[in-house]
């Protein structure tokens, strides 16, 4: 396994996602997004293994106006604005190779070999 943990240590969410590989003994790469997003490419990767971009986004973000900004924009321009703004996904995203998954999910977690 080759887990990646894309989070902020502020998220309670993404605390939980490492304490469950942690107490399996599964090592994992952690990615505060604060310091280093997404890249256009992992973005991408884990749009397609969740289904599509909108399922990243968190509705309940703080920043609103960028919420309502995504929302409306051209879809050509949005992914542009998400890459900008990383603040509005939702918390963790764990991936795996070419899986991933967006908030806390242990059991799907428990499926992967």
């Amino acid at each position: 396994m080759n887990i990646q943990i894309f989070g902020t240590k502020k998220s309670a969410d993404t605390r939980k996602a490492e304490r469950f590989f942690k107490e399996r003994g599964i090592k994992f790469q952690f990615v505060d997004m604060k310091e280093k997003g997404l890249s256009k490419g992992e973005f991408n990767s884990v749009a397609q293994a969740v289904g599509g971009m909108d399922k990243l986004i968190d509705e309940d973000a703080k920043d609103k106006d960028t919420l309502a900004l995504i929302k409306y924009i051209a879809d050509e321009d949005r992914l542009e604005k998400i890459l900008e703004n990383q603040q509005i996904l939702k918390m963790p995203i764990v991936r795996n190779g070419k899986k991933a998954t967006v908030g806390y999910q242990p059991d799907v977690w428990k499926g992967w070999d």
